[in-house]
């Protein structure tokens, strides 16, 4: 028989699981938009990440008070420039020198800056062949403060890969193989990871017909996706292994991936959207990632961002408006933190 106190001890650590599996110094974030018109303060919001034990934050331009907000919080910031910045950072050490002098340097003493992250989104397109250059000259500028820690990155959709499946087949589109073959090479010597954003839920809701529920979510116990010696259980480890083989034909191997975003919205898209679906996929993405790598980089623990924390009025559609963890009034749209 198990005595009375142990019974208390093992009883007190199961409650107790889920927040040390948040707090314990592994790598999760949640993504921090301001697209909303009744969005609480950003003091009000860094103190409920701080209640909420999430040490890591991306915001998605220099923000004056978030970034106030920002100080002294010890939460690690991952920030970067509007996308429509990157060109004249390519072309001018100045105009690059002038961003970090303005949106770096000043907060630099009481913020954890980890990632910057030069351009969301943008490769392919039109500003894509700019992002090289443009990391280039932001590094340079970092490193003329005297920013040591921060790292220069870019984040990918899923849309730049041309090929995905299987994911051993994952590659770059040949019309950004020269621009991805430049960024990789930044990264390999800063040993930095390149940032993707990984939705299974847009690729389960636009052909549920060949993509399960289970597949999506984490909950097929058996392996779905049979690629050589890889066995595939969920469509997030697929989508992100696409990405490390595209990095293999580029001869980039050595870099590592991290989720920039990733999430499932509660409404707008019935049935696929909704609270059940939505808890379901992020509880079971956040003990997936805490505890293991991807078949094709199993030793290796991802640092993960969610999307997001507040369901935000102006974005484009429904769906789009309701990825969010936390209403704007702050509370929670499920249990999670």
């Amino acid at each position: 028989m198990v005595p009375k106190f142990a019974q208390l001890f093992v009883s007190t650590l199961l409650l107790l699981t889920p927040l040390l599996s948040i707090a314990d110094g592994r790598d999760i974030g949640v993504c921090y938009g301001l697209n909303g018109d009744n969005l609480p303060s950003p003091n009000e919001v860094i103190n409920l990440y701080k209640r909420c034990q999430i040490d890591n934050i991306r915001i998605y331009q220099p923000y004056p008070e978030v970034l106030e907000a920002l100080r002294g919080s010890g939460i690690s910031v991952t920030i970067g420039p509007r996308n429509e910045d990157i060109a004249s950072f390519a072309t001018s050490q100045d105009a690059a020198n002038d961003w970090v002098n303005t949106n770096i340097v000043p907060y630099a003493d009481d913020i954890v800056f980890r990632w910057i992250t030069i351009g969301n989104e943008v490769i392919p397109g039109p500003l894509g062949s700019n992002v090289p250059a443009a990391m280039n000259n932001i590094r340079n500028a970092l490193d003329s403060a005297g920013i040591t820690l921060a790292k220069v990155t870019t984040v990918l959709p899923g849309t730049a890969l041309a090929t995905s499946y299987p994911p051993s087949a994952g590659a770059f589109g040949s019309d950004i193989t020269e621009t991805m073959t430049g960024i990789a090479a930044i990264l390999a010597q800063e040993d930095t990871p390149l940032l993707i954003n990984v939705y299974p839920y847009f690729a389960y809701s636009s052909d549920p017909s060949h993509i399960s529920a289970q597949y999506a979510m984490f909950t097929s116990t058996a392996p779905v996706v049979i690629d050589g010696s890889f066995q595939y259980f969920n469509l997030f480890d697929a989508m992100v292994d696409a990405f490390n083989a595209a990095l293999e034909k580029i001869n980039f191997g050595n870099v590592k991936v991290a989720v920039a975003e990733t999430g499932w919205p509660t409404v707008g898209n019935e049935p696929y959207t909704s609270v059940a679906n939505a808890q379901t996929y992020n509880r079971n993405l956040l003990n997936h990632v805490t505890q293991n790598g991807t078949p094709r980089r199993p030793d290796y623990i991802m640092p993960t961002f969610f999307f997001e924390m507040f369901n935000e009025d102006l974005k484009g559609n429904v769906v789009e408006q309701n990825f969010g963890f936390f209403y704007p009034s702050m509370q929670p749209v499920y249990p999670f933190w």
